[in-house]
């Protein structure tokens, strides 16, 4: 641990999350942003420092970020605009949002870009966000603050978890980084079932809403499996070496 480092297991948490993300090529080369908030009303947070490839990210790499102060774009490694727009809007508007993890996967991008941009339930993993997203329809261009903030509005329900954020990616939300990054895990994977079902040409097996719905439940009340899961990859990165633990 860094002693001259505050809030350290957050940022080692973080730096495996963004190390697995591109290694799942989930990530978008020196694009994109999670954050982690470290104040009791999420306006200060931890986020990866600009233009910085999540293959090489370490704990000791991020920086922290006070959405309330803009002279926080003018410091070392400071956020580009639309990390400070899109993340700052969130953080300031949405309490509940304590990790926000925004990439542009290739299959939750791909459903981004449906008229029906919202991921229905045909299968198992699918059922994990049914009646927990909501689907942006109103693409603003790149998200500096005014599309930061309007994008903030949206997840003002806090069962809504996951945002589609139409013609662009998606934004994933949770109180820790073990939790969101599952998230953001398990949304790419049940992307990944809709959109080759979809190349079948074959109709869709629905779940039937009360069975989604009660699955939907189960799932997020199954222990432990988030840590576990981040446990499971940080000890993967340990055993061969990784230095995202610097």
């Amino acid at each position: 641990m860094r002693d001259n480092m505050e809030f350290w297991q957050e940022r080692v948490d973080l730096a495996a999350a963004f190390r697995w993300t591109a290694r799942l090529n989930m990530h978008e080369g020196v694009a994109n942003h999670f954050s982690l908030a470290i104040n009791d009303d999420g306006t200060k947070f931890l986020m990866n420092p600009n233009q910085a490839h999540f293959s090489r990210i370490k704990a000791s790499d991020m920086i922290i970020v006070d959405a309330n102060d803009p002279e926080t774009l003018t410091g070392p490694d400071a956020p580009d605009p639309t990390a400070w727009g899109l993340h700052g809007g969130i953080h300031r508007g949405v309490p509940h949002a304590r990790c926000c993890m925004h990439v542009h996967s290739i299959h939750a991008t791909v459903l981004a870009t449906l008229a029906d941009s919202r991921l229905p339930p045909i299968d198992q993993n699918a059922c994990t966000f049914y009646g927990r997203q909501v689907v942006d329809e109103n693409y603003g261009g790149l998200a500096f603050e005014e599309e930061g903030a309007r994008c903030a509005t949206l997840l003002s329900d806090p069962k809504d978890k996951v945002m589609v954020m139409g013609n662009h990616g998606i934004m994933i939300i949770g109180d820790t980084v073990a939790e969101t990054f599952n998230r953001l895990y398990y949304f790419e994977r049940a992307c990944e079932t809709y959109i080759r079902a979809l190349q079948t040409g074959q109709p869709l097996r629905m779940i039937a809403h009360d069975i989604a719905t009660k699955t939907s439940q189960e799932l997020a009340d199954y222990p432990e499996q988030d840590e576990r899961h981040l446990s499971e990859l940080k000890a993967i990165l340990t055993d061969e070496g990784s230095n995202f633990d610097k």
